[in-house]
């Protein structure tokens, strides 16, 4: 099963929303994660179980960041809003690098989350490369 993590600023919660309603069927074999508010708004849309975090500002993208970093994220849509400043825009600066740091796809936007839904490779078994950080990791051991 797909793990799908969906976060939207408040200018594109609707956005995020009616994009959500047209791939229902889509959605409905997949687990999702979302931050605060947009999951409560996702679990009324689809009526059924979204895991909702804290909302953006209080750690909800930081704990999805952490959830890509332990793989347990597939793919990421955040729909940002590139016109209005965001309190915590170095956190959604983080999470956006999280994502590609781990190599998972990122939307942030309806036209890259419409080319991802409509992929053939997210209807397959799709194994990514997770990248190997070993010999990063071993730079900080002592000899």
């Amino acid at each position: 099963m797909k793990t799908i993590a969906l976060v939207a600023h408040d200018g594109k919660k609707q956005a995020l929303l009616e994009w959500v309603k047209a791939h229902a069927d889509f959605f409905a074999d997949k687990e999702l994660y979302a931050t605060g508010t947009t999951g409560s708004l996702l679990t009324k849309q689809l009526g059924r179980k979204v895991h909702c975090l804290a909302s953006g500002p209080l750690g909800g993208d930081q704990q999805i960041g952490a959830l890509i970093a332990e793989q347990k994220v597939d793919w990421l849509v955040f729909f940002w809003d590139p016109l209005s400043s965001q309190p915590h825009d170095p956190d959604v600066k983080a999470l956006i690098r999280l994502a590609v740091v781990w190599n998972i796809p990122v939307a942030c936007n309806q036209a890259t989350a419409d080319f991802i839904v409509h992929s053939t490779l997210l209807q397959q078994d799709y194994q990514r490369t997770v990248p190997d950080f070993s010999s990063y990791q071993n730079r900080l051991q002592p000899d």
